[in-house]
């Protein structure tokens, strides 16, 4: 008679659940805001030419959410020379003004600004259009917007890119 032997193989690993690789995410996420940067140095930041204009970014989602205390924000300065691009968003944002003096177009009504005022950009259903422009061509106008994108992506914002800014150069908008 032939004797069989069993082998006994490895037991699987168990394989990490949805609830706890939902714990662990969230557990990280508290570790990382309690131990996140706290000062951002601006003179290791460079400007960036888009679309809507020339562009240095403190914090951003696809730059620095997970080292930072308070990831969620987009913050970002804008240097305008003539004017920025034109586009349409669902607004919610504040904007200070750092330097110079301009105006905000938005949705066709023009709003005067210089240096120290706040431009607040409502938020209206289909969103708002609007365009920054300096009127000193000797110095150009700066600006700091602070974005809550965690409340823009809970409205489900897109961008409508209405008109590059003149830099950009012969791409099409898209």
């Amino acid at each position: 008679m032939v004797e069989k032997i069993l082998e006994r193989k490895k037991e699987p690993e168990p394989q990490e659940t949805l609830y706890d690789r939902e714990r662990r995410y969230l557990n990280d996420m508290v570790r990382n805001r309690a131990e996140g940067q706290v000062v951002i140095k601006g003179k290791g930041l460079t400007y960036e030419q888009g679309r809507q204009g020339l562009t240095k970014f403190y914090t951003h989602r696809y730059v620095n959410w997970d080292k930072i205390g308070v990831p969620g924000w987009s913050i970002f300065v804008q240097r305008i020379h003539k004017h920025s691009g034109k586009h349409i968003h669902q607004g919610g944002l504040c904007i200070f003004v750092l330097d110079g003096k301009g105006y905000t177009v938005v949705d066709g009504q023009r709003y005067d600004w210089e240096e120290g005022d706040l431009i607040v950009l409502p938020i209206k259903p289909g969103g708002v259009e609007h365009q920054h422009f300096n009127v000193d061509p000797n110095h150009p106008a700066e600006w700091m917007a602070y974005i809550y994108e965690t409340m823009r992506d809970y409205y489900s914002v897109g961008r409508i890119q209405v008109e590059d800014h003149p830099d950009w150069g012969a791409r099409p908008a898209k």
